[in-house]
C-alpha cells in the first residue's frame, strides 16, 4: 500500500499585528513564501474592528427566512449574508478552496431546510408550541415571549378595570362626589374663612387630661331589663313606638350651662355629642358643622337647628353606594331619620316596664310643666385643660343596672339593618353564630357612628354601653322593626378594640379650643369640608342661623302608614296602643 507524503506547511508569523501577513511582507524563503501564499484566502473579507465595539453574530448558519421571495439576490450588496456566502468555493484536492462558479446556480437554488413558516397552533400563544422549531432563534423567541407577556398583562389589567367599573357601576364614585359638593351648611359669600385644618394634622395630636369633676346630675333613670340580653334572631322582639321623648337643647340654650357660666365655673362649654364629633372628626365622611360663639372670655360650642348632628348617619364609612334620591327609603337622609327614630324607641323599650325611676339632684332642664321625660340623666362634668382654662360638658346616660350589688350607669344605642344586600351580612343568619363578623362589618360600614358612641360613653363615665341590633321586618318596610340581639361592652375595652385613642381625642379638642380662644368676640362656624378630609372655620354675622326655617319631621302618629298594612290591621294596632299605660304609645 502506497502512502502519500503529508507535507507540514509553515505558518508565517506576523510581527506587525494580528492575522496573516501580506504575501509581499513575508521574509521567509521562496518555498515558504509560496506555501504561505497558497494557504491565504484572498476572497475572505477581514473587517477591522475596535475592542469597544459589540460584535454580533459572525455567521448565522441556521437562520431560516420566513419569506424567501423577499430575499435580495444572492451575492448582491443588499444581501446581509452575502459576505458569508461560501457557495462560490469548492474544496480542492489539497484541502484548499477553489472557485467553482459553475456550481453557483445550483448552490443558490439549494435549501437545506424548508423555508415555509410552521403551521399556526389552534390554541394558546404561538411561542408556546413552537419551541422545537424555533430553537435556533432563541433571542428572537425571547423577545416575542416578553411581548406576549406584556400583551397578556395589559389585557388582564383592562379586564380587571372593566369588571371593577361594572360591578360598582360607578355609583360609589358618583355618590361620593355628589356628597362632596353638598355641604351641611350653605357657605355665604360674605363669610370670611379664617382657618383650614387638614385631618392629617389631627393624627399627631396628644393631650393628657386629669380625672374630671362631677358638678351636677339632673334627671332620672329607670332600670335596664336584662331579659333583652337573651334575645336571639330566633326569639326576636317587635320594636315598640313611644310618643313622649325628651328634647335635647343645644349648649347655649341649656339653663344649667347658663347658670354655670354665670358662676364662672368654666371657660369652655359643650355637650357630649359636640365633643364626640370633634374627637372623631378624622373618621367622618359626610359634612357636618358646629357653631362657635365667643362671648367675653367664654367659648360655647353649639349646633344648629336641623344640624346633621341631630340625626344618625348610616353606612357613612361604607364602600357600597346608597341611592341618591332623597325620597328613597334607603337614601342617606331617609336612613338617618329612620336610625334616629329606632335609637330613641330602643332606649325606652329595653327598660323595666312600670319600674321605679331614680331621681337625681335636679330635673331635666328646659322641659315644660306637664311633660313626661324619657329615662335620661344629664351629668355635667368639668375637665381642666390648663391652669386657667376649664371645660364643662353635658354628658348623657340612659339607664342603670345593678351589677354585683353595685349600681352601674348605661348608655343605650341601636344599629339598624335596612337591607342585607347593602351591608353584605345577613344579621338573621350570622348574629347567633358569628357575632364578631357582624360587629366587624358594622365597624367597617359605620365606623364614625360607633366611635362617637364610644366617645360619649367615655365622657359620661358609663360603666357599660349596650348596643342593640334592630332590623326591618321586610327590607321595603321602614316603619316596622324587630330587635334581634343586644350586646354589652365596656367603653374602655371597646375603645381599644376600635383603635380609639383617648389622648388623641383630647388633643384634637385642645387644639380646636386653643385656636378659637385666639379669635375675637363674635360667631363662627366650623364646617367639615364635604370633599376633602379637613375642617374650615368661617366668621359669620351675629344673626346667622337665627331666622332660618327648618322643617321638622312629622310625629309618628301623623306619618303615613306603610302601604302593606291594611285598614283592619291599622285599627287593631291603634286600639292596642290606646290600651297601653300612660306615657307609652
Amino acid at each position: 500500500m502506497v502512502f502519500e507524503a503529508f507535507e507540514v506547511v509553515t505558518v508565517p508569523f506576523n510581527t506587525d499585528g494580528w492575522g496573516p501577513p501580506d504575501a509581499s511582507d513575508t521574509s521567509s524563503s521562496a518555498s515558504s513564501t509560496s506555501v504561505a501564499a497558497a494557504n491565504l484566502l484572498p476572497n475572505v473579507p477581514l473587517g477591522s474592528f475596535s475592542r469597544a465595539e459589540k460584535l454580533g453574530r459572525v455567521a448565522d448558519w441556521t437562520r431560516a427566512l420566513s419569506n424567501p421571495s423577499a430575499r435580495p439576490p444572492t451575492g448582491s450588496k443588499s444581501d446581509p449574508s452575502s459576505i458569508f456566502d461560501f457557495s462560490a468555493f469548492a474544496v480542492d484536492e489539497g484541502f484548499g478552496l477553489a472557485n467553482s462558479s459553475g456550481n453557483a446556480d445550483e448552490d443558490a437554488a439549494f435549501r437545506l431546510v424548508d423555508g415555509k413558516p410552521p403551521p399556526r397552533p389552534r390554541f394558546g400563544p404561538k411561542w408556546r408550541f413552537n419551541n422545537f422549531h424555533n430553537r435556533n432563534q432563541l433571542p428572537q423567541r425571547r423577545d416575542e415571549e416578553v411581548e406576549a407577556k406584556k400583551r397578556e398583562a395589559e389585557k388582564d389589567r383592562a379586564r380587571r378595570d372593566r369588571l371593577y367599573n361594572n360591578n360598582r357601576n360607578n355609583l360609589h364614585h358618583q355618590r361620593r362626589e355628589a356628597a362632596a359638593f353638598k355641604s351641611s351648611v350653605d357657605i355665604q359669600p360674605e363669610w370670611n374663612m379664617l382657618e383650614q385644618i387638614p385631618f392629617s394634622s389631627f393624627s399627631k395630636l396628644s393631650f393628657t387630661v386629669q380625672e374630671p369633676e362631677d358638678l351636677l346630675l339632673c334627671g332620672g333613670l329607670e332600670s335596664y331589663d336584662r331579659s333583652y340580653d337573651r334575645i336571639t334572631p330566633k326569639a326576636e322582639r317587635r320594636l315598640e313606638r313611644f310618643k313622649n321623648r325628651s328634647f335635647k337643647v343645644t349648649t347655649s340654650d341649656d339653663d344649667v350651662i347658663r347658670r354655670l357660666a354665670k358662676e364662672d365655673k368654666a371657660t369652655v362649654f359643650a355637650t357630649d355629642a359636640i365633643l364626640a364629633a370633634l374627637m372623631c372628626a378624622p373618621r367622618s365622611v359626610y359634612s357636618w358643622d358646629l357653631v362657635i360663639q365667643r362671648v367675653g372670655n367664654k367659648l360655647f360650642f353649639d349646633k344648629r337647628d336641623g344640624s346633621p348632628l341631630d340625626l344618625l348617619s348610616v353606612h357613612e364609612t361604607s364602600q357600597e353606594p346608597l341611592p341618591e334620591g332623597k325620597d328613597d327609603i334607603n337614601s342617606a337622609h331617609s336612613l338617618g331619620l329612620e336610625a334616629a327614630f329606632i335609637n330613641q324607641n330602643f332606649a325606652q323599650q329595653v327598660l323595666v316596664k312600670n319600674g321605679k325611676r331614680e331621681a337625681f339632684d335636679e330635673p331635666i332642664p328646659n322641659v315644660n310643666e306637664g311633660e313626661e321625660n324619657a329615662s335620661v340623666a344629664y351629668r355635667y362634668r368639668r375637665w381642666k385643660l390648663d391652669e386657667s382654662m376649664y371645660l364643662v360638658a353635658r354628658c348623657e346616660l340612659q339607664s342603670t343596672v345593678d351589677l354585683n350589688n353595685q349600681k352601674s350607669f348605661l348608655t343605650l344605642n341601636a344599629l339598624n339593618e335596612f337591607d342585607p344586600k347593602y351591608s353584605g351580612v345577613d344579621w338573621r343568619q350570622k348574629l347567633e353564630t358569628q357575632r364578631g363578623a357582624v360587629l366587624a362589618n358594622e365597624l367597617k360600614n359605620n365606623g364614625n357612628k360607633l366611635a362617637k358612641w364610644t366617645a360619649q360613653a367615655l365622657l359620661a363615665n358609663a360603666d357599660m354601653m349596650k348596643i342593640g341590633f334592630v332590623s326591618r321586618v321586610h327590607p321595603r318596610d321602614h316603619f316596622n322593626h324587630v330587635i334581634l340581639s343586644v350586646l354589652g361592652y365596656k367603653p374602655k375595652d371597646f375603645a381599644g378594640q376600635i383603635n380609639l385613642n383617648t389622648l388623641n381625642m383630647w388633643g384634637i379638642v385642645k387644639s380646636i379650643v386653643d385656636l378659637c380662644m385666639k379669635l375675637s368676640e363674635g360667631k363662627y362656624v366650623l364646617v367639615k369640608d364635604p370633599s376633602k378630609p379637613q375642617v374650615r372655620i368661617y366668621e359669620v354675622p351675629a344673626d346667622a342661623f337665627e331666622n332660618d326655617y327648618v322643617e321638622e319631621p312629622l310625629p309618628e302618629d301623623e306619618q303615613v302608614q306603610p302601604p302593606e298594612e291594611s285598614s283592619t290591621e291599622a285599627e287593631t294596632n291603634g286600639a292596642a296602643e290606646d290600651k297601653k299605660p300612660e306615657g307609652h304609645a
